[in-house]
């Protein structure tokens, strides 16, 4: 009997984490950047790696303003200020995140590659005492072709 294994090689997408980096241009204010595939092969949706981001507060599905995220990304200039705007009326949004629950809005700041990145960063937002609650979260930005 012979068993052939397969090995599916998944390419993730680099995140770019700091907000300052022109290689981080040409994505909404409310997306965290990333790398994706330039190829031309037909997909459903592309994935960035996996992250630490540590999430700032919840509300409303689809009420997070430009400005307040402009507003907060002012305090962790180094490390990208985002939120969700995946289904809202009116937005052509393709981006969502994993290990969030959908029906539920957020703001976040990238954490790091690591949780101990993130638990330190956590320290600093803690610090500014303007976001109780914050929270380390692991998750994938996922881009949805259309």
């Amino acid at each position: 009997m012979i068993f052939l294994l397969f090995s599916t090689i998944v390419e993730l997408g680099r995140i770019c984490p700091d907000p300052r980096d022109a290689k981080c241009a040409g994505w909404t204010p409310h997306d965290i950047a990333f790398s994706v595939p330039k190829d031309g092969v037909a997909r459903d949706e592309f994935r960035s790696e996996s992250f630490y981001a540590i999430v700032l507060k919840t509300l409303p599905p689809c009420s997070v303003t430009n400005e307040e995220l402009a507003e907060i990304q002012k305090l962790f200039p180094a490390n990208k200020v985002f939120a969700t705007r995946f289904g809202c009326e009116g937005s052509d949004e393709a981006i969502h995140y994993t290990n969030i629950n959908p029906k539920v809005g957020f703001i976040a700041v990238y954490g790091g590659s690591t949780a101990a990145e993130a638990r330190k960063f956590l320290q600093q937002v803690n610090f500014t005492q303007k976001f109780p609650g914050a929270n380390v979260r692991k998750m994938q930005a996922v881009l949805v072709y259309p």
